[in-house]
Parts: structure tokens; C-alpha cells; sequence
């Protein structure tokens, strides 16, 4: 007992020390109580909590992941680069063969096109390499305790103790740090909604079953607004004298219209016509590659809300079905660690550009204000939080 006290209180001074962390004057203990109170009221049965509280303690390691994502702090080149490789090709055209059956088949239902759902595949756990080794009741109580997305987490911990109430995954069931679990990575509210028992045996396994692996994807892909025929963008040129402010996805015009504007395919040539919406984005600012993407890309930020992420996901299906390298060159430019990322928000908020509370994350606020700076200093309004403006504040 002296040593799980000591435990707690010394992860209390750790998280003490951060501004998005835990707080000091909320225990772990008064949390699980909270959590069992709203947990009974849902059905779970006290058997159930019982055994998932048992001993449990917050996991630090956890909060390490979660602030240090790769989305944060890799720029586009290097995130792409790790992600869409020789090695994930090759597998994910061996993937697109084995599993064709199944592939096609959930293609005739839901209108998912194969190599879209072998691409999420690929980068969610290498096709199945890497589904992590981490006890998700434990993962998800540490993020819920969390203050930075403690509503969030917390919905999808009382999800978990329900799906185990309900014998639908076991108690010890493992995933990754955030809660994501099996070959695609769903986390708890996704088994709930979307997950598919595509071999009709009788229970869903996200884990070992490609039948149900494969048709829980696609499953949530339509759910979630994938429109069948359509692509999920694709890279364009811009030209000189453009307004980047324009540049984001909020920003929705026709494809006629950006053709309008200026906006030409890879080889200068004209936009198809068409009035299908679209938004510009630049993932690495105005000197790196420009996409239009579709409505198919929303249904590829449902799974991820990175953009980085889901502009990997769509490039890796193009490339599975012969489509060549990015034509934008790649940039050499250092990635932000999280202290750089602080740096720009410290700064920017000492200029009047309002970024709230630093945290190293570079989300919309973040962004939004990096275009309020560079709209005063007459400079490319394309809120890219990188490198560049890094040095344009010191």
C-alpha cells in the first residue's frame, strides 16, 4: 500500500509539470469511483469492474506516446517517407492478391475500392506486424484521467467495459497506447459501430479473421461517407500568384472553380470538368506539394483526423494500383520537436496572434493564428506550422 501511494504521488508531481496533464487534485482512485459510478449506470456489472479495476494503476509511458505523435512533430516528407516505403508496396501488392476475394466482395457492398482498404492496412499496423502489446483498460483510464481529451477517452473506456461486459472482447484484451486495437486499429466505439462478423461465425475478430478484418474496414469507410466511383484527390499544380489563404479545408469550391483560380493538374494541363466539391490543402506550405482532395478524403479523416495521415493513406492505395511517386520534389527541411512547436505559440501569443495555452500541438487554433501572423507581415498566408516560420519568429 506505502508503495502505491508513493506511486501515485510521485505520477501526481510528474504530471504536475504539465499544463496538459494530469491533475494533482483529482486521484486516480476518485476517477475510477467516477468512472464505476457512470459505468453501473450503463449495465456494466460490478463483476466486470471488479476485475478491470483490480489493481489498476496509470501508465505514464502512455501520456509519453500521446504527446509525442508523429502527426505533431514529423514534417510531410518525412512522415510520408516512413510510411509509404518499397517494403509497405511490396507487401500491400501481395495483400491485394491473397485477399482478393474478400477485397472484391466487400467492394460489391459497401463500395470501398480494394487497395483503399489494404492502404489503411498497411500504415495502421503493417498488415497486421504491429497491433500492439499494451493492456487497453489500463491505456485508455491513464487518457481518460488526462486532462487533454479526458471526454473523448473517457467515452471510449466505458465502450471497452461494456464490449467486455458483453463477452464481445476479453478482459485482457491488448492494443495500442491510445485504445486502438486489432489489424485496422479500431478503437473501442469503432468495434461498436462498425465492426463486422463478415464469416458469420458468430463473433467478430479484428485480430486474426481477414473475412472480418477486411468488411469492418470497408464497413466503416461507408458509414462514413465514402462515395463509391469517386477518388480521394489528388496532387495538382498552383500558380506564383495565388492566394494561399484559400489553401485549407474549410475552403470548399467546385473543381471548375480552382480550375478558374488557376489550378492545373501535375502536367499544367486542365482540371477535369466538374462541379464535385473540393478543398486546396499544402501539407508542407506553399513551397511544398499541393493536393485537391474530395469528399472521400473526410471519410479517410474519420479513421484519422491527421491530415498527414490520411494524405499517406491515399497516396499508398494510388501507388498499389500503378500510380507513380509524388511529382513535387521532396524538401529537405528539420522536423519541430515539441519545444519548437511551444516556441512558435509562446511567440505568437506574445504577439497578439492568439494560439491558447501552449502545448506543442499544432491544431487549428495554432494554425489560425500562424495565418493572422503572416497576413500582418505580408507574407504567404498558408498557416504552415514549420520550420520557416520557426525562424521568421526567432
Amino acid at each position: 500500500m506505502l508503495r502505491f501511494i508513493y506511486f501515485l504521488l510521485m505520477t501526481s508531481l510528474v504530471y504536475a509539470d504539465d499544463t496538459q496533464g494530469l491533475s494533482n487534485t483529482y486521484s486516480f482512485e476518485q476517477f475510477l469511483s467516477n468512472i464505476r459510478f457512470q459505468a453501473t449506470k450503463l449495465g456494466i456489472s460490478q463483476t466486470t469492474l471488479n476485475n478491470a479495476f483490480n489493481d489498476l494503476t496509470p501508465n505514464p509511458k502512455v501520456l509519453e506516446y500521446d504527446r509525442n505523435q508523429a502527426e505533431f512533430n514529423l514534417n510531410f516528407w518525412r512522415y510520408l517517407n516512413l510510411r509509404v516505403n518499397q517494403n509497405r508496396l511490396d507487401k500491400g501488392m501481395e495483400k491485394l492478391q491473397q485477399y482478393q476475394k474478400y477485397l472484391q466482395e466487400n467492394y460489391k457492398k459497401y463500395g470501398v475500392p480494394s487497395q483503399i482498404v489494404v492502404a489503411f492496412w498497411g500504415l495502421e499496423t503493417n498488415y497486421g506486424k504491429n497491433v500492439g502489446k499494451m493492456h487497453l483498460i489500463r491505456s485508455l483510464a491513464t487518457l481518460s484521467f488526462d486532462k487533454r481529451r479526458r471526454e473523448f477517452f473517457t467515452h471510449e473506456l466505458l465502450t471497452l467495459l461494456k464490449l467486455i461486459d458483453e463477452k464481445k472482447l476479453p478482459l485482457n484484451a491488448q492494443g495500442s497506447w491510445a485504445g486502438a486495437m486489432g489489424n485496422m486499429q479500431f478503437i473501442p466505439t469503432n468495434v461498436a459501430a462498425y465492426a463486422i462478423d463478415a464469416n458469420t461465425d458468430g463473433k467478430i475478430d479484428l485480430w486474426h479473421t481477414q473475412a472480418d478484418i477486411l468488411a469492418s474496414a470497408a464497413h466503416f469507410l461507408k458509414k462514413n461517407g465514402w462515395h463509391q466511383g469517386e477518388r480521394w484527390g489528388r496532387e495538382v499544380n498552383i500558380p506564383k500568384a495565388f492566394n494561399y489563404h484559400l489553401a485549407n479545408l474549410s475552403t470548399k469550391k467546385t473543381v471548375n472553380e480552382w480550375q478558374t483560380l488557376g489550378i492545373r493538374t501535375i502536367y499544367n494541363t486542365n482540371l477535369p470538368n466538374s462541379t464535385m466539391q473540393a478543398s486546396l490543402i499544402l501539407p508542407m506550405g506553399y513551397n511544398g506539394p499541393a493536393f485537391l482532395v474530395y469528399q472521400n478524403f473526410h471519410a479517410i479523416l474519420r479513421w484519422n483526423h491527421s491530415i498527414l495521415y490520411a494524405l499517406s493513406v491515399g497516396h499508398l492505395s494510388d501507388r498499389l494500383i500503378g500510380a507513380n511517386q509524388l511529382f513535387a520534389k521532396s524538401i529537405t527541411e528539420p522536423s519541430l520537436s515539441r519545444n519548437n512547436i511551444k516556441q512558435i505559440q509562446t511567440t505568437l501569443n506574445q504577439l497578439g496572434f492568439d494560439t491558447g495555452e501552449p502545448d506543442g500541438i499544432p491544431g487549428p487554433r495554432t494554425r489560425h493564428a500562424a495565418r493572422a501572423y503572416q497576413k500582418e507581415n505580408d507574407l504567404p498566408i498558408d498557416g504552415y506550422v514549420g520550420y520557416q516560420l520557426l525562424q521568421q519568429l526567432q
